[in-house]
């Protein structure tokens, strides 16, 4: 019963949230917040629909929500730090704040819903080498923005110390960051889909 009444404050509050930015004419903001609320109670959706009841929430099913939380919460974290650097380093580009804001709701839901998919159905098929894999290749996907932030940064004053183009943090910045980006991304999503599609358990 406290389950449901959670979920019935928290549908609410959604419901009313969407009806303001849709009042606001920021309605791609609205979408993005619909389509998270959808995205994450989906098994409660189904639930209600099916039997008027709440699913059962098992020791697993909690833990794995509450894994795939903390990491949609990292994911906004470091993409919001992020976006403010960028908008510390060049002042001359000004986005629509709303579709900017909308499409953070967007990638933090993804974020969590591949988060709770790799968690409840790719990680138990996973063995010790491919766990090893996808973290190391996660790990390189998340190195690589900040490689990037501090090679910025440093071409800029050396530059400007030097009075010329500093070619090393140039190229990093603009070549290999943004190669170990894509490299650790594409390698996590092959195997996490390898593991997604595995008949092994």
């Amino acid at each position: 019963m406290r389950n449901r009444k959670i979920f019935i404050g928290i549908l609410a509050t959604a419901v009313l949230l969407t009806v303001i930015f849709i009042s606001m004419k920021a309605y791609y903001v609205a979408v993005a917040l619909f389509a998270g609320t959808l995205i994450l109670g989906h098994r409660e959706f189904w639930s209600l629909i099916r039997t008027r009841k709440l699913p059962p929430i098992d020791e697993r099913i909690r833990e794995n929500s509450g894994k795939s939380l903390r990491n949609g919460f990292i994911f906004f974290a470091i993409v919001t730090v992020f976006l403010m650097l960028v908008f510390s380093i060049n002042r001359t580009w000004s986005p629509d704040n709303l579709h900017l804001l909308g499409g953070l709701f967007v990638s933090t839901g993804v974020a969590y819903a591949l988060s709770y998919l790799y968690y409840d159905r790719a990680e138990p098929k996973l063995g010790g080498r491919g766990l090893t894999m996808i973290r190391t290749f996660l790990l390189v996907a998340g190195i690589a923005p900040a490689v990037f932030i501090i090679s910025v940064f440093l071409h800029n004053i050396i530059s400007g110390l030097l009075g010329a183009e500093e070619p090393v943090f140039f190229i990093i910045s603009t070549i290999i960051a943004p190669l170990a980006l894509a490299v650790g991304l594409i390698g996590s999503l092959v195997i996490f889909i390898q593991a997604l599609f595995s008949s092994g358990s």
